[in-house]
């Protein structure tokens, strides 16, 4: 008997687990406590949040969309000051800076557009919705990174080493106050990031360090990488130009615009991998992807899960597609209703998981088998997560 059934629904926000009427406890988790004291908070009578977790990614993106405009407002205003001053003083690292904040404005564009694309709703194009927007934009900022800012920065560190030393050194003062006045802004924007991967990672109830590295939201990462490598710039400009005027040796100038490059590409190619992987398909966290194996196998009429696979469709948009063997003896109509019931359950435990797909199939020893070995790699692999959490 094969059957293949599906569930849609309108459900968003960050899994929770409220108990369902006539259905059986989900399975223990490792989720920490905090997380879910975070998820009562957000989803309590007291909330503003609706109960489909709409209203918590709804003020999510908002908070981001500020955190992406304070970011192009001091990138702007920053990119100008650079420019000028590079020009005044003919500083090859001030106008790899420049350069970079630019880069950095145009990205935060393309954020922009992200934030309000992927939040469309589903049409005949593209039934599973827009969510995976946020990654191509994230991607074409990680180019635009590579491109306007690590090329540029490279170019302008060769042609310092092959025009040499100049002797006039009069505006590089005023391009040390600017860089000093663009080194608080970005160090601003920093931290009103930093802020929010801190709300991000309570909410979730994980550590700073897991927060970057697993976080969910490829906005925010983009904005935080840009702001860091932005501080980080500054700095190496600041100690090239203050080298160059005390030794008179331009290498050390051209040398801050090359570290100024590598650190853009680096950021480049990290945030270009993390997009791609988003873009193929990605499943979701293993932990989560446990949790929804033991809840169909603790169903009293699901015999075994042969197969359960899942993918990323957006930051709270989840595919979930499981294929299981149910227990004997059931008629048409007792299986519908169990598919039914379980689906609904699954969607009221994991609202991001809004496309659900069971298929019910006569299980091979051979499935069975695979199926217990998928069980122990799952477990594996959670074991190891949870470890890397503990030494965070």
């Amino acid at each position: 008997m094969s059957r293949s059934t599906t569930h849609s629904s309108e459900r968003h926000g960050t899994p929770r687990t409220p108990r369902a009427p006539h259905t059986p406890d989900p399975p223990e988790t490792s989720r920490a406590p905090d997380a879910q004291d975070a998820q009562d908070r957000d989803h309590g009578p007291d909330s503003d949040h609706g109960p489909d977790g709409s209203g918590a990614r709804q003020g999510q993106d908002a908070r981001t969309a500020v955190t992406v405009f304070v970011a192009l407002g001091a990138n702007l205003v920053i990119a100008l000051a650079k420019a000028v001053g590079g020009i005044f003083a003919g500083s090859p690292a001030l106008l790899s800076e420049a350069a970079h904040s630019i880069a950095d404005s145009l990205n935060e564009v393309f954020l922009l557009a992200s934030l309000k694309r992927s939040r469309r709703a589903p049409d005949e194009q593209h039934p599973f919705g827009y969510g995976k927007e946020r990654y191509f934009w994230a991607l074409l900022a990680a180019v635009g990174i590579f491109v306007m800012g690590g090329c540029f920065s490279f170019f302008q560190g060769a042609e310092a080493l092959s025009a040499g030393s100049s002797e006039d050194h009069s505006g590089y003062l005023v391009g040390l106050g600017v860089l000093g006045v663009a080194l608080i802004a970005e160090g601003s924007s920093l931290v009103r990031a930093l802020v929010q991967v801190r709300q991000h990672a309570r909410e979730a109830g994980r550590g700073m360090a897991t927060e970057l590295r697993r976080g969910d939201d490829p906005t925010l990462r983009t904005v935080l990488a840009e702001d860091s490598t932005a501080c980080l710039g500054v700095v190496f400009a600041l100690l090239g130009m203050w080298l160059h005027m005390v030794t008179g040796q331009v290498v050390y100038e051209a040398t801050a615009s090359f570290l100024i490059g590598a650190l853009l590409v680096y950021v480049a190619y990290r945030l270009a991998r993390e997009s791609r992987g988003r873009l193929i398909g990605e499943a979701i966290d293993p932990v989560q992807r446990q949790e929804l194996r033991r809840f169909l196998e603790a169903q009293p009429e699901i015999d075994t899960v042969t197969t359960l696979l899942t993918m990323r469709l957006g930051n709270d948009s989840t595919l979930v597609a499981a294929r299981v063997d149910l227990v004997p003896g059931l008629d048409s109509e007792e299986v519908e209703e169990v598919l039914v019931r379980v689906k609904t359950a699954m969607a009221e435990f994991w609202p991001h998981a809004d496309q659900i797909f069971l298929d019910v199939t006569d299980a091979s020893a051979q499935d069975r088998a695979n199926a217990r070995a998928d069980r122990q790699a799952l477990e594996e692999t959670v074991a190891a997560v949870e470890r890397e959490k503990g030494g965070a």
